[in-house]
């Protein structure tokens, strides 16, 4: 699907519809975002930034993967959401560089029984790591396919017990102000929220990852630590975690707070509600063929629905959207 040069990181326009991206960017102008002025890496200290990680193993899964094309590791690393780097889909490949990731503590509290601060060496041996071939699904209407390693979210949810009172759980993302050009504008309230229900969370395909293509995180994917909750829209899944906390009550998400009629907290991917600004039916799958690449139909749930429908038995999806 893409049409490259050589050390050429296209716009969104040549991957993304017109509809889509010129929207998106017209409600983040509307945020009062403006470009962020900062030194701009080369080209090629950003590529070995990124394929120079360390290796990080994990045991195949073929139970939870699916047999998708992988979307090329050059494509996942350089067109990324991360606002907090800027909200071009290179920005995070230029800027995230500067992320500090060692030391790392994610701290996990609220209505649990055992509150606990982890080291991030300390989460990577706490459950035995898996390599998951996951969809991935963007709001936007682009799609991927990645190879995750990580472990289920339960094993570090079990570890503090949560209390009978635990409903949801909220996932707050790191703010390095000197190290992410992005935070300095108001496109969204900082530092970045999301959220789940506890039994979304519990999910056996809801996974804590760590690395991707057998390689540590990088910093423009979620470094050191994110989710990868594969059947919702790829805003679900929040990158670079420090905090976790067991809720009664629903807590509301940063989308939700800047926008809450266009994404809503279960932002599950179904082809039959339309973004307010775009259908949901079709995507174009990043890494195909080339640009004028048929787009794909979008699959209820991303394609999981017969593990995950379950979750949403009686519910109108439209209105919990």
């Amino acid at each position: 699907m893409l049409i490259r040069k050589p050390g050429h990181v296209p716009p969104p326009s040549e991957i993304t519809p017109e509809t889509v991206w010129q929207s998106r960017r017209e409600w983040l102008a509307r945020a009062g975002l403006a470009a962020a002025a900062v030194g701009l890496p080369g080209w090629a200290t950003r590529q070995a930034f990124a394929q120079d990680a360390a290796p990080l193993p994990g045991q195949p899964s073929p139970q939870f993967s699916v047999m998708d094309k992988q979307t090329p590791f050059k494509d996942v690393t350089t067109y990324n959401n991360y606002y907090e780097f800027g909200v071009d889909k290179g920005d995070p490949a230029k800027y995230a560089e500067k992320l500090q990731t060692r030391p790392w503590t994610v701290t996990v509290e609220g209505e649990v029984q055992r509150p606990q601060t982890f080291d991030i060496d300390a989460l990577l041996k706490l459950a035995p790591l898996e390599d998951r071939v996951y969809r991935l699904r963007c709001v936007e209407g682009w799609s991927m396919v990645i190879p995750w390693v990580g472990y289920p979210l339960s094993a570090l949810l079990k570890q503090v017990e949560p209390t009978g009172n635990a409903k949801f759980v909220e996932f707050t993302t790191v703010v390095q102000r000197e190290n992410m050009p992005g935070v300095r504008y108001p496109v969204l309230q900082w530092p970045y929220i999301e959220a789940l229900r506890l039994d979304e969370a519990m999910h056996p395909l809801s996974l804590l990852v760590f690395g991707l293509y057998g390689k540590v995180l990088p910093n423009q994917n979620g470094a050191p630590l994110r989710l990868a909750v594969p059947w919702k829209y790829g805003f679900k899944s929040a990158k670079s975690l420090v905090r976790i906390r067991l809720l009664e009550r629903q807590p509301s998400s940063s989308w939700m707070q800047a926008a809450a009629n266009e994404y809503g907290f279960y932002a599950n991917v179904n082809p039959d509600v339309p973004h307010p600004r775009w259908s949901q039916a079709t995507e174009r799958r990043i890494g195909e063929d080339g640009l004028f690449t048929p787009k794909r139909k979008t699959l209820m749930f991303n394609g999981y629905a017969d593990q995950v429908a379950s979750l949403y038995q009686g519910m109108d999806l439209k209105a919990n959207y």
